[in-house]
């Protein structure tokens, strides 16, 4: 299967971070409270809690009631897997395979690399789904972090935050919310997914556009910004 890249930022070219360094993202504790605007807890993984989202009208005529989210959502796993100093995620819903991170520079870490650090990742993009939220549930109540940023297109990378969620529920991004795929703690973790199956994408590249990696910790206790 092809990698997937949403911003077309060449993966086998990337600049080193000598060249354009890394923001570091802050990492808080996922919460109600703290997800709130972005997202919210769940206590068990139910696909008919996601959100969907009414396509918009072009005109001053109003949608017919019950109409316009009626794709439904899709549900199947989604598997996080590192190769190396690499961070892939396999959407099996929509039969993606994305490459969400790098576990050192990404200039020169590639698949056959071991990592030295593997506190944190650097990472190029995120996206947000217009027409509807997505479930993330960790089969296996391993924790994970959800790097997320609230709505709108003006975004930048001091938007954003990592969400460390212990594994013992699962998160909810909201319709709009700019996301990654949750980032695994494990070197192979599988979570449960729902989304909606229209899969609308609309994506941000950190490096074109801001000229800095994102730097993520993967752990509560790693962060110092």
């Amino acid at each position: 299967m092809d990698i997937d890249n949403f911003c077309d930022a060449p993966l086998n070219d990337m600049p080193s971070l000598a060249q354009i360094g890394a923001h570091r993202v802050p990492m808080v504790a996922a919460s109600n409270d703290s997800l709130r605007g972005m997202g919210r807890l769940l206590d068990g993984f139910d696909p008919t809690d996601v959100v969907l989202v009414p396509w918009p009208t072009s005109g001053w005529r109003p949608l017919v009631p019950g109409t316009g989210a009626e794709g439904g959502t899709v549900v199947e796993r989604f598997e996080m897997t590192r190769e190396g100093g690499l961070q892939f995620a396999h959407n099996h819903a929509v039969q993606r395979r994305y490459l969400i991170g790098w576990y050192g520079d990404p200039a020169t870490t590639t698949g056959s690399s071991e990592p030295a650090d593997q506190t944190r990742l650097y990472t190029h993009e995120a996206n947000y789904h217009p027409d509807g939220g997505q479930i993330f549930a960790s089969r296996d109540g391993s924790p994970f972090v959800a790097l997320l940023a609230p709505p709108g297109d003006d975004v930048n990378a001091q938007s954003f935050r990592a969400f460390w969620c212990d594994g013992r529920h699962a998160v909810h991004v909201d319709p709009g919310t700019w996301h990654q795929p949750v980032f695994a703690t494990r070197d192979v973790q599988v979570f449960d997914n729902a989304q909606g199956r229209v899969h609308a994408c609309v994506s941000v590249d950190f490096v074109a556009e801001f000229g800095t990696y994102l730097e993520v910790p993967l752990g509560l206790g790693d962060n110092d910004a």
